[in-house]
């Protein structure tokens, strides 16, 4: 199939239907806005299940999301929507860029949930943007942005409390919003290793307790291990709320 788009993670091919496309997850990795490059052997399926659960689920608590369908392992089938060119960072704790920008202490447990807009662009290194960049640029209205912001607090409080019951503590993460063909805004991209800070309770070491993409970006080793816990314990969670 031709292709519609190719990101770092992930390819968006047309289907028969013109209001529904198709992802194709890859195992390849990045950082640091691809300065780093490398594979994670079996990513692309982890993710995408990964995701598949969280998004099924996130539906069945009320946010409305892009899935429609996981036709194979790395594969899944989206609403179209119009991606809104904003990367919304919720953090719980300080860790990642908000250290270095700020001085906080990694680990740090911040006093309230901190929503930060960042523009999607490479080129720029995706710079974090403040209220009235947002308004300048146009990227979105000033109601949207408050839409935004709301539906990112309530899929931080139920993520955290899902991930919290896989002993699984949410750091920080990376949302992604479209506008489908009636104009409603959906959740869409992805929810992952590759997405979220993911630390796991059961370890102290702050090395062995990494979850996610941060074993690749720091080169701590067994990355593939670390993204198979995680999908085993997302699964079991699921699992274990079915009649």
């Amino acid at each position: 199939m031709e292709k519609l788009y190719e990101g770092k993670a992930k390819i968006l091919y047309p289907t028969d239907d013109p209001e529904v496309l198709l992802t194709q997850f890859k195992d390849d990795a990045t950082a640091f806005n691809a300065l780093k490059k490398g594979t994670i052997v079996g990513k692309g399926e982890i993710n995408c299940t990964i995701s598949t659960a969280l998004f099924q689920w996130l539906e069945s608590v009320g946010i409305s999301t892009h899935f429609i369908a996981q036709p194979a392992p790395t594969q899944m089938l989206v609403r179209r929507v119009k991606i809104i060119p904003l990367e919304v960072v919720v953090r719980n704790i300080a860790a990642g860029s908000l250290c270095r920008q700020t001085g906080l202490v990694e680990g740090q447990i911040l006093p309230f949930p901190l929503v930060e807009f960042y523009l999607k662009n490479d080129e720029l290194g995706d710079p974090l943007l403040t209220s009235d960049r947002l308004l300048i640029l146009d990227l979105s209205t000033p109601d949207q942005v408050e839409e935004l912001k709301s539906l990112a607090l309530k899929i931080n409080q139920h993520l955290s409390n899902f991930f919290n019951s896989c002993q699984i503590t949410l750091v920080d993460f990376k949302l992604e919003f479209g506008l489908d063909s009636q104009g409603k805004l959906l959740l869409a991209d992805e929810i992952s290793p590759d997405t979220c800070r993911l630390w796991d309770h059961t370890e102290n070491d702050p090395r062995e307790k990494v979850l996610d993409k941060d074993r690749f970006r720091r080169d701590l080793g067994q990355v593939e291990a670390a993204y198979q816990e995680v999908q085993q314990r997302v699964l079991e969670k699921i699992a274990s709320e079915k009649p």
